[in-house]
């Protein structure tokens, strides 16, 4: 009896060995600077980068980062708002349809190969496929404003967009993005607009998963 009771005792934990696994998870994937803030803004990017990747530091990292937040063990941990995805790279999509106005006036002028080297070729293509559903209407026509200007509308749609998901869900994409984008204060226009323009992005990103 004291065999079997030892056994039962020292029988590791299912849910606390699955709670310890998603906030290693979550660690790896914040954005270094988030730790910079919460740790030492002095410290290194490679220092960083060594805690971060650190398996036994992890948990605690992420503890840290999500306070008392959220627990790891919440029933709707495992439902990722973007699928895993970059979600710059998923604001930068949204974005794109929102200047698509703008992008396509640059299709036929020298600043084209400008404006596509700051937002990538894809986000160029994604935003002429998706010209019916652009948001602005004032052109811009220099490509490095419009770059910023792709960048901030859709990070602040991505941000409004998760307003309407779970809290976990919210948390665990704007950790992965750096401190300061306007994912965390989007406006009363990026509320009306983001259903539309997310729903496009979400539907490219399904596309990509059911083909991987």
């Amino acid at each position: 009896m004291s065999a079997l009771m030892s056994t039962t005792t020292t029988r590791p934990n299912p849910s606390f060995t699955v709670a310890v696994d998603r906030l290693r998870e979550l660690a790896a994937s914040v954005d270094t600077g988030r730790f910079a803030a919460l740790l030492d803004p002095l410290l290194s990017p490679s220092t960083l980068a060594r805690l971060q990747q650190s398996a036994r530091l992890q948990p605690r990292l992420a503890e840290l980062l999500l306070g008392s937040k959220v627990e790891a063990s919440c029933a709707d941990w495992n439902e990722d708002a973007l699928f895993g995805h970059d979600p710059r790279r998923a604001a930068l999509l949204a974005g794109s349809i929102w200047h698509a106005r703008s992008i396509l006036k640059l299709v036929s002028r020298h600043d084209l190969p400008i404006l596509v080297e700051l937002i990538g070729a894809e986000a160029h293509v994604f935003a002429v496929r998706h010209l019916s559903s652009a948001v602005a209407t004032t052109p811009i026509l220099d490509p490095e404003q419009l770059s910023r200007q792709i960048e901030y509308d859709g990070h602040a749609c991505l941000g409004a967009w998760l307003e309407q998901t779970s809290s976990l869900g919210r948390i665990r994409v704007l950790l992965r993005l750096p401190v300061g984008t306007a994912a965390e204060s989007p406006t009363a226009e990026h509320r009306s607009a983001a259903g539309p323009l997310l729903s496009l992005v979400l539907a490219q990103l399904r596309t990509e998963d059911a083909g991987a």
